[in-house]
């Protein structure tokens, strides 16, 4: 076997096969001394174990109100055969500002998509110039991955002005990616850049487990001796929640919960959470237990396709060399503060998320308090591949916090969210009492979302357990909650806290908001906690 080939399996710091080891020449063959003992010193020692990695991702997937209830199989293939988070996070409680960060590792505000228009740069060209060549799919490529992409991408993606189905992402080898925004049936998928029409047979067509199914394919044709990072993007548990037929029947008595915030008016919270009655009508209350259904009925496919994925891992012999991550973009409300359904607000049920881990030395049946963010997930995975902390990404790698193997490191206690409003600048003609500047007025003409929705706020996990926020509007509003005391978010202590606590925690804010890169991953212990 010529000395280039062998040396090319080292590189990628990954054994050749057997047949081509035997076939090796001997060191008195070897021109390059160097190389040679590059070669050797590869195949010695650890590093040359490549891992997999999978990543499934959700759409609007609490946590907070029992969103994994029905993910029974992957609690137990994942959560109890490795790590669950307690306290995971996204920066953004919007899909494609979400799912933007998910990809760059990148605060909004530095990634800059706001919405999930393309005005809001929602897979626009500039994202494409820009930010496509970011995204962690890029590196792991560069550095000998194969790489797999299945399901919903960015909300525009696909969309004629910017592409079309022709675009294909950078680095991605496989690519199937959905056009627009998540549907179940009568969908177009982008593969390897050329449209593939899907219609409305469960048996054909069903996205979540098309997904599923591509995934296998690519499992057992996929190059063995390589690595392999797969990504898979289920429409579950997002609208229009179109149940496979066979849970058409499951949790069909289940409602949304009534504890908490549930049916309570927004008291002393900025005005579009005022705004909403309560007691909520019963047409409202229906409609979103409902949905409520729906979703969990949804995610019963989510929790098959895990199960599926695992099984043929272990099949193709990987399962123990491949890291496997299950989180969404983004959390949900059903009836909290006497908003019917969606996402976009500063609380907990719409910025938690769920986040579980399996993979090579990590314990079974962990729990891990650490806040981990949406962010972090990028230098996790280049972390894994053997990169170095990229310094233009904002998060950082939670390996060493899972790996008792690993160096254990100084984790922060605080973080950011951020979030941009939206609003029509037209009266909706079907809520013409609402006014224009706002948005997502359903049902019953109580809106989600206005154009000065829009909030930063400083999140503390550590001795201090709070949640301070500020609103760029008119009122230049303020929130503020101990968590400790006040878990639902029900009483804004902005009037009443010790003001030095707003100040110190408006500076945080500031900085954080500014940051970018390694600034924001630099933690300074006198900044840490905050006492309420």
């Amino acid at each position: 076997m010529p000395f280039e080939l062998l040396t090319h399996y080292a590189f990628l710091n990954i054994h050749p096969p057997p047949a081509l080891r035997a076939a090796a020449p001997l060191p008195s063959d070897i021109m390059n001394l160097a190389a040679f003992l590059f070669l050797i010193l590869s195949f010695s020692f650890g590093h040359c174990v490549r891992r997999n990695i999978v990543l499934i991702l959700t759409d609007d997937q609490d946590v907070e109100l029992a969103g994994m209830t029905p993910m029974k199989k992957t609690r137990a293939l994942i959560g109890d055969a490795g790590v669950t988070f307690l306290n995971a996070f996204a920066v953004t409680p919007l899909c494609c500002p979400s799912r933007s960060a998910i990809l760059t590792g990148k605060y909004p505000h530095n990634h800059l998509v706001r919405n999930n228009s393309l005005n809001g740069n929602c897979s626009s060209a500039q994202w494409q110039k820009v930010m496509e060549p970011q995204v962690f799919s890029v590196y792991l490529k560069k550095h000998g991955y194969q790489t797999f992409y299945a399901g919903k991408y960015l909300n525009k993606y696909g969309h004629a002005t910017v592409g079309g189905t022709a675009h294909v992402p950078l680095g991605w080898d496989h690519w199937h990616g959905l056009v627009g925004n998540s549907k179940y049936y009568n969908y177009t998928l982008s593969v390897n850049g050329a449209a593939e029409k899907h219609g409305d047979s469960y048996q054909k067509d069903y996205l979540t487990d098309l997904i599923a199914n591509r995934s296998i394919e690519f499992l057992k044709s996929r190059k063995s001796h390589i690595p392999f990072f797969m990504m898979l993007s289920t429409p579950a548990c997002h609208s229009p929640w179109t149940v496979a037929p066979r849970y058409s029947k499951s949790y069909n008595i289940t409602k949304a919960p009534r504890h908490g915030s549930f049916n309570v008016h927004g008291k002393d919270k900025h005005w579009l959470l005022r705004q909403p009655k309560s007691p909520m009508k019963n047409t409202s209350i229906e409609f979103l237990d409902n949905v409520f259904r729906r979703r969990w009925q949804t995610l019963l496919s989510v929790d098959d396709l895990v199960e599926k994925v695992i099984n043929e891992l272990e099949k193709v012999k990987e399962l123990n060399n491949t890291y496997i991550f299950y989180t969404s973009d983004h959390g949900y409300h059903t009836g909290q503060f006497s908003l019917p359904i969606d996402k976009r607000q500063l609380y907990e049920f719409d910025i938690r998320v769920p986040l579980l881990v399996r993979g090579p030395g990590i314990k079974a049946k962990q729990t891990i308090k650490e806040p981990i963010l949406n962010i972090d997930l990028a230098p996790t995975f280049l972390n894994i591949a053997g990169y170095d902390v990229l310094q233009s990404m904002d998060g950082k790698s939670f390996l060493p916090l899972m790996d008792s193997s690993q160096n254990k490191t100084h984790w922060r206690k605080d973080f950011l969210v951020e979030y941009t409003g939206e609003g029509d600048d037209k009266t909706d003609p079907a809520c013409p009492n609402v006014g224009p500047g706002v948005a997502e007025c359903f049902p019953d003409c109580v809106c989600e979302d206005a154009f000065n929705n829009t909030y930063a706020c400083v999140r503390t996990l550590s001795k201090s357990n709070l949640q301070y926020c500020e609103f760029a509007d008119s009122e230049s509003f303020v929130e503020v909650y101990n968590l400790t005391s006040d878990p639902h978010q029900l009483i804004n202590i902005a009037k009443t806290v010790d003001p030095s606590l707003l100040v110190k925690m408006n500076q945080r804010l500031i900085k954080l908001e500014s940051c970018s890169g390694n600034d924001c991953r630099l933690i300074k212990a006198e900044e840490d906690g905050f006492d309420s």
